[in-house]
């Protein structure tokens, strides 16, 4: 059986009225295509990005293998001088190398303390910030971080979701997007906010059998493109050229709902971590109880779940 894949929804030269009025209350990843963006993706050559932000260093993932885990962990974190990496990064096959000829590269910018500070192109990257114009389709004071990215032509990232609503802007080469509902989660064989599942092309349905069932959407995009992300939507990313990306961020649920200490927008609501400590606490609880009960009991309290907090609508 294969998993059936729906074209994610294209729109051309959206306004921020549209944006707002249409698509955004809908909740649903849509390609934003015809966005004003600035220089950047003219100007973001090879030449220009090292030129531009010189010999600074920068740690980045290199990976033996093109589909990188990050649940195994299955690549190493290294540090290089940003235009050596770029020029690294550019190349299929490499002269110097960590750990073999034809490995990947991954830049993901983060903050000057990673555990403290939020990635923001204009404090790690100033000059390249200059040449990028962010779409503001949200008020200033929800905007969360922009996360600069370089990526090798082949590299996969691993399924994940953010608490928070995104822009994925594409400034130069191409990608694929797999995505997934939040309604979906149950087939995905989650391990806290990733997904086990990483080839999603060819995955083994012996050991994720359910896979099949999660409803895939998918774009393609191009320079210039904006994907539109929601919150709690599970994406997988293939660069199928070396390109630039940079990921904007921001709050739309209220400041206080956050966890303070995330810098990443990875960690669930602080509501959501409540809860799950107490059904975790509930679980512990039933096993005073015989297998029998145990078992009883745990469906009473998923059907009790399902009656309180699943929307009406969710079949």
């Amino acid at each position: 059986r294969e998993q059936p894949v729906v074209p994610v929804e294209v729109l051309a030269a959206v306004t921020r009225e549209r944006f707002l009025r249409d698509v955004y209350p809908r909740r649903m990843p849509v390609v934003l295509k015809g966005m004003e963006l600035g220089t950047c993706t003219t100007k973001w050559t090879v030449d220009y990005l090292s030129q531009a932000e010189g010999s600074k260093e920068v740690k980045i993932h290199v990976s033996a293998v093109p589909q990188m885990d990050f649940l195994s962990k299955n690549f190493v974190y290294r540090t290089l001088p940003f235009d050596v990496f770029v020029r690294r990064a550019a190349e299929v096959k490499h002269k110097e190398y960590f750990l073999s000829e034809d490995e990947k590269y991954y830049l993901r910018s983060v903050g000057e303390d990673a555990r403290k500070d939020i990635a923001d192109i204009r404090k790690q990257f100033p000059i390249l910030a200059e040449d990028v114009h962010i779409p503001e389709y949200f008020e200033k004071e929800q905007f969360f971080s922009s996360v600069f990215r370089i990526s090798s032509a082949g590299l996969q990232l691993w399924t994940h979701y953010d608490v928070m609503d995104n822009f994925l802007i594409q400034v130069t080469g191409k990608k694929r997007v797999a995505l997934y509902s939040p309604r979906d989660a149950p087939y995905l064989y989650l391990s806290g906010t990733k997904s086990e599942v990483l080839d999603v092309d060819n995955p083994d349905l012996e050991k994720y059998p359910l896979f099949v069932k999660a409803k895939r959407y998918q774009c393609f995009l191009e320079a210039g493109d904006v994907l539109f992300i929601p919150a709690l939507w599970f994406h997988n990313v293939i660069s199928e050229e070396f390109g630039v990306a940079l990921n904007v961020f921001w709050k739309h649920l209220p400041a206080e709902s956050y966890d303070k200490s995330d810098t990443y927008g990875n960690k669930d609501p602080t509501a959501a971590s409540r809860a799950i400590q107490i059904l975790d606490r509930a679980l512990k609880t039933l096993e005073e109880l015989p297998e029998e009960y145990r078992d009883f009991y745990a469906r009473r309290m998923v059907l009790r779940i399902q009656e309180k907090a699943y929307r009406n609508d969710c079949g």
